[in-house]
């Protein structure tokens, strides 16, 4: 026959299990689109948005796996979740081999709305400065939404390597 103690301490540790299990990278499952498509030139390289959600969190943008738009006035990013989910935190990784400061500034919110490219909806953080290759991460506090969008003002590039967002 168990304790008490020992009874809870198993309650907590499947409940901490549970809790664990339900939050996912909601990213995974997105769709991404964005305001632009950088190519490179030189090399044929497509910064395409879906780079930015396929759980390779390199961030040499020549190794294939980061999102990168043109240097647009107001470039941003956005994932289509497909449904509403609670967002509890978002993990964004900068590129790593070139311009860690054109992500300086970059503002992060979630909602549903797509009114001016979903812009208006609310803030769950704002990058001030991030490391070459660095991660940086945003607690949402269970915000509400199906989109989830990153972009800058005024006229620059917009890219990053990786984007996780973990709610259910």
């Amino acid at each position: 026959m168990r304790s008490a103690a020992s009874s809870l301490l198993l309650g907590l540790v499947l409940l901490s299990a549970v809790t664990a299990a339900v939050y996912e990278n909601l990213a995974l499952r997105g769709r991404a689109t964005q305001s632009s498509i950088y190519l490179d030139h030189s090399n044929g390289y497509l910064g395409l948005g879906m780079n930015a959600i396929d759980g390779n969190t390199d961030p040499n943008y020549y190794h294939g796996s980061c999102f990168h738009s043109n240097n647009d006035v107001g470039p941003w990013w956005r994932v289509d979740l497909l449904d509403s989910y609670y967002i509890s935190n978002i993990i964004i990784t900068n590129r790593g081999d070139c311009c860690p400061e054109r992500l300086n500034g970059a503002k992060i919110v979630v909602g549903n709305s797509l009114v001016n490219n979903g812009k208006n909806n609310p803030s769950c953080g704002q990058i001030t400065k991030l490391a070459a290759g660095a991660s940086q991460n945003f607690q949402c506090h269970g915000m509400v939404g199906r989109y989830v969008i990153v972009y800058l003002p005024g006229k620059q590039n917009l890219h990053f390597s990786e984007i996780q967002i973990m709610g259910y």
